[in-house]
Order: structure tokens, then C-alpha cells, then sequence
């Protein structure tokens, strides 16, 4: 009735599944044109949200806030559990004056910057003091997704944490002292100073609470109630620190903290959350990108691409010039810096906080800071997974797209597999008897043993295999190259150039000739884990003719004993 009254409304509930329908296929894109997925997902929640095809109402947007604040809790958990004691004195040794470098540079450069082109000095401090701040949520995830391992990668979580921690504090004094200067204050400045140290602290010392909560629970408690525990304790010192308005993002990274430095569980307990943080990092991007508005990037005019453009020189050159005088690896030294433009939580949330201080300061603040999130969160990433693969810090993997089949040979084995659930029995080697090698024989010229390493990688994105049969001058096969062993190898980018597809096989187990019964391949697939066979001449040189596959073999059982019935 209500359809038909035209007041049907999405529930809620549905639009859930429909940003995460919508995620799904983003994730699925993503890697056919080599994007990180949370930039994918961030794009496909701004085209479904109010600012673009609007099929996610804004109510429902705001409804989603508890949820993208308890991600947001989780992510900062997870990085406060890498930082034992021991780890951040090895890592704040060589780390420190990156951070305190390129701090000063971004508060400077985009506060001075912004003062040139025409803003006020008031605004432009605390523009500069929000620049600092780097999404940890958009950031830790990709460096997640990408499972990369090395100093950049080591020192960027440390930067991050630094870079959210002194934003909040200078953001507060910046406030403090603009007020104090202006004569707003209701109260002495030293009780207001006291104040917000009185905030800093206890959210800190709410956070070391909580972890000794989480720390103490898990030591006793069967393994099967630690998620709700975790869940119990996050939640409930979410709701603490919203209630007393107390910055909720130390908290959190205090908890991981403590929980690192009291716990011999610390890995386990982060693997039980990741049960409960991948989903819910994906509706954070996606409600997140539907909050984006592409018009407030326009909006932004003059003052917002100034503030862009400084914030994303401060932290590249702040980076660069310490780690330069500090004598750090080259890596650190170009790519360090480019993996900490991604902006959004900590500088919306104080951007809304000075609009409540005082409107007429903090309105123009956050249209900058709503315009400038568009484009950060979006290049964001896609900065960081450059930066990652230019320093070798990238496992094989997570650099290439790779799939084992296509949608339509996906869909066979979907249906072949039901059949044989029908038939109640499993497929025999007997029943194709009659059906030869050459009838399962799929073509190809393999990989040449001269092969640089680039041509390698295109042959492997352009193959659903897992077996690469690598041939000489004369198509004999010498080996195979197989992409898990290879996907393992964290490569030096440096060294690419010299690298060979001879240098990278491994011994061939076994080959086919194409008079061979299929039920010979059957018997082989059983012993092996590869996907794909060698298919070669019998007679010598015994040229390269092609592979067989295990999903064609199990085609042709399955097709075989239904004819046969």
C-alpha cells in the first residue's frame, strides 16, 4: 500500500546490504585496474550517496555514525597493539625527528600559505594546526591490504599516531590561545589550559583501563568469549569518552598500547577483532564516502586548493629534508612522506567542534576541511600503494591482479559441482576413459627463459593459472614458475631489472602428452596442488603444446557421468 501511495522508503537495514552489495562489486574492480580498495570503496559510497545518485538517504547517513566511530575505535586499537615498549624506543630513535620535521613543516608552511592568499591569521593557524592530522583509518588499512613490511611501512604507523596526537593538542591550544587573545574566554586561561590537559588525560588514562580490562579478561577466559569481551569493552568506553566529549581517538590508541605491553595475547586478541573489524572497515569507507560532497571541494574556491597544495608539500618535504639530515635509507627519505597525505576523521571532528566554539571562525574551516577531505581521502591511498611498490615493501601478491578463473568458468564450476552433489557420488578417473589429453588441451607459448621481470608479471595478470610453464629457444620446457611460492617473495624493487624468468622456476613434477587418457591428468591433480598441467610433445624436442587444467578435468568427469547416465 505504501508502494503504491508513493511513500516507499529504503529501511535501513537494506541500505546496509546495499552498500556492502555495492562494496562488494568495487572490490571486485579495484583489482582489475590496480586501486586500493578503500579508494574504491570511498568512490562508489560518494556515487551512491546524497551528493551524486542519492540512493542512500542522508538520514540513514547519520544514522551509521555510531558504527563508523566504533571502526574508527577498532583501527586505532589495532595500531596502538603495534607499539610494544621495546618497539617504540627502536622506532621513535629514528622515527622522532621525521615526525617533529614534518609536523612543524605542515603546521608552518600551510598557516603561512594560507596568510598569503588572503586569510585570516586566526583561521589560518588552526587550518594549519588541522593539517597536520593524517586519517588513520584510510591509512592503516591499506597498509594492511597490501600486507607490506619494511621501514617505510614501520615508520608510517608511528608518524600517524604521532601526527593525530599533536593535531588534537595544537588544535586545542591554537583554539585556546585565538580565544584568550580575542577576549572570548568566560574563564582564566590557566584553568582553561588546565582543562584541556584534564581531557587529554583522561582520555588517555580511560584508555590504559580499558586495556588492562582487555588485557586481564583474555588471561582467564575461554578464547570463545573474547570477542565479546572486546566488543563489550570498546563499546562501553566509546560511549565513556562521547559522553564527557573527551577525545575518543587516544583512548583507543592507548588501549592497543597497553594491551601490546600486558598481554601475551596481544596477536591473538587482534586476530579475534579482525573477525569484526574487516566488515565494519568496509562500512566505514563506504558511509564515508557518501558524506564526501564533491560540491564542497568546489565550494572550497581559492583557500582550498592552497590548502592543499601546502599541506601535501609539508608533509612530502618534512619528511624528506629529516630524513636527509638524519642520514635514513632513500626509501624513507622519497616515499616516506607520501604515505601520510590521506586526511579525514580527527580534522572533520575538530572542524565541527570549532563551529560549536564559535561559528563565525569555524564555519569557513570546515567548508575547507569538507572540500579538501574529497580529494585527500581519495589520493590518498593511491599515494600510498605507489610509494609501497617503488619501495619494494609490497609482497608479489598485493602488487598484481591475479585470478584463478574467469566469472563464466566460475559459474561451470558452480554448476558442476551442484550435478555431482545431485548424483551423490564423487567423480571417478574411469569415467572418462574415452576422453584424451588433446580434448582438454588449452594453448599456450608459456613464458620465455629470457623474460624480464615485468613480463612476467604481465603474463601472470592475464592468466587464471597458478603454473607458468617457462620454455627455451626450442618451447622445451625447463620449469615452471608458480604463483603462490612467488607471490611470497617480498621483491626488491631495485633489483628488478635484473631478474629473469629462468631465475625464478622451480622443477616441473610431472607433464602430459596429448594421446595421454584425461584419466592420467585425473590421477596427477590428485597428487598435486598445482592448478594446470604441461602438455607436451611426445617425441623429441618435446615442445610446449599447452596446459591442462584441473577445472577442465573436472568438467569433463562430471559432463562424462552424466551422459553415461
Amino acid at each position: 500500500m505504501a508502494i503504491l501511495m508513493g511513500e516507499f522508503h529504503l529501511h535501513i537495514t537494506s541500505t546496509i546490504g546495499l552498500l556492502l552489495a555495492v562494496c562488494l562489486a568495487a572490490g571486485v574492480l579495484a583489482d582489475f585496474v590496480h586501486l586500493p580498495k578503500v579508494t574504491a570503496f570511498l568512490l562508489v559510497g560518494l556515487l551512491v550517496g546524497p551528493s551524486t545518485l542519492d540512493w542512500v538517504p542522508t538520514e540513514h547517513v547519520e544514522l551509521f555514525e555510531p558504527l563508523l566511530k566504533l571502526a574508527m575505535a577498532l583501527v586505532l586499537f589495532n595500531l596502538g597493539c603495534e607499539f610494544t615498549f621495546s618497539k617504540v624506543r627502536r622506532v621513535a630513535a629514528h622515527c622522532m625527528a621525521l615526525s617533529i620535521a614534518e609536523i612543524t613543516a605542515t603546521l608552518v608552511l600551510v598557516t603561512i600559505g594560507l596568510a598569503l592568499f588572503g586569510c585570516t591569521g586566526s583561521m589560518a593557524l588552526l587550518l594549519g594546526c588541522l593539517a597536520v592530522a593524517t586519517a588513520p583509518a584510510t591509512t592503516i588499512l591499506v597498509l594492511k591490504e597490501f600486507r607490506s613490511e619494511g621501514p617505510v611501512t614501520e615508520s608510517t604507523g608511528f608518524l600517524v599516531a604521532m601526527n593525530n596526537f599533536a593535531c588534537i593538542i595544537l588544535f586545542e591550544f591554537a583554539f585556546l590561545g585565538i580565544e584568550w587573545s580575542q577576549g572570548n574566554l568566560q574563564v582564566s586561561f590557566s584553568r582553561q589550559m588546565f582543562g584541556v590537559l584534564l581531557n587529554v588525560a583522561g582520555s588517555m588514562g580511560l584508555g590504559i583501563v580499558g586495556g588492562l580490562v582487555v588485557s586481564y579478561g583474555c588471561g582467564f577466559l575461554n578464547m570463545k568469549r573474547w570477542l565479546v569481551l572486546l566488543v563489550a569493552a570498546v563499546t562501553f568506553l566509546l560511549g565513556v569518552d562521547e559522553s564527557f566529549e573527551i577525545p575518543y581517538m587516544l583512548s583507543f590508541l592507548m588501549m592497543g598500547v597497553t594491551v601490546a605491553n600486558t598481554s601475551d595475547y596481544k596477536q591473538k586478541i587482534v586476530d579475534e577483532l579482525d573477525h569484526l573489524s574487516g566488515l565494519l572497515a568496509v562500512l566505514f569507507f563506504v558511509a564515508h564516502g557518501t558524506e564526501l560532497d564533491a560540491g564542497a571541494f568546489i565550494a572550497a574556491g581559492k583557500l582550498g586548493i592552497v590548502y592543499i597544495a601546502f599541506r601535501i608539500v609539508g608533509k612530502w618535504l618534512g619528511v624528506y629534508v629529516a630524513a636527509k639530515a638524519t642520514r635514513q635509507p632513500p626509501e624513507v627519505r622519497n616515499w616516506g612522506g607520501s604515505c601520510l597525505f590521506a586526511q579525514a576523521g580527527a580534522a572533520i571532528a575538530l572542524s565541527t567542534i570549532a563551529v560549536n566554539r564559535n561559528p563565525e571562525l569555524g564555519k569557513p574551516i570546515q567548508d575547507i576541511i569538507l572540500g579538501s577531505v574529497v580529494l585527500f581521502e581519495i589520493i590518498g591511498p593511491l599515494f600510498i600503494r605507489h610509494s609501497l611498490i617503488q619501495t619494494g615493501e609490497v609482497p608479489l601478491a598485493q602488487a598484481i591482479h591475479h585470478t584463478s578463473r574467469t566469472p563464466l568458468e566460475q559459474l561451470r564450476e558452480v554448476v558442476d559441482r551442484f550435478r555431482a552433489a545431485v548424483n551423490g557420488t564423487a567423480p571417478a578417473a574411469a569415467v572418462i576413459g574415452k576422453v584424451k589429453v588433446s580434448d582438454l588441451l588449452r594453448k599456450t607459448k608459456g613464458i620465455h627463459q629470457s623474460a624480464d621481470f615485468d613480463q612476467v608479471v604481465a603474463h601472470i595478470e592475464h592468466s587464471h593459472d597458478n603454473t607458468y610453464p617457462v620454455v627455451d629457444d626450442r618451447m622445451r620446457v625447463v620449469g615452471v614458475i608458480r604463483y603462490p611460492l612467488l607471490s611470497d617473495v617480498l621483491f626488491d624493487h631495485s633489483a628488478a631489472k635484473l631478474v629473469r624468468a629462468e631465475d625464478l622456476v622451480s622443477d616441473i613434477d610431472s607433464c602430459l602428452h596429448e594421446d595421454d587418457p584425461a584419466a592420467r591428468a585425473f590421477e596427477l591433480f590428485q597428487g598435486e596442488t598445482d592448478d594446470c598441467i604441461p602438455v607436451v610433445q611426445r617425441a623429441s624436442p618435446h615442445e610446449l603444446l599447452g596446459v591442462v587444467r584441473r577445472s577442465d578435468v573436472m568438467h569433463a568427469l562430471i559432463t562424462q557421468r552424466r551422459k553415461n547416465k
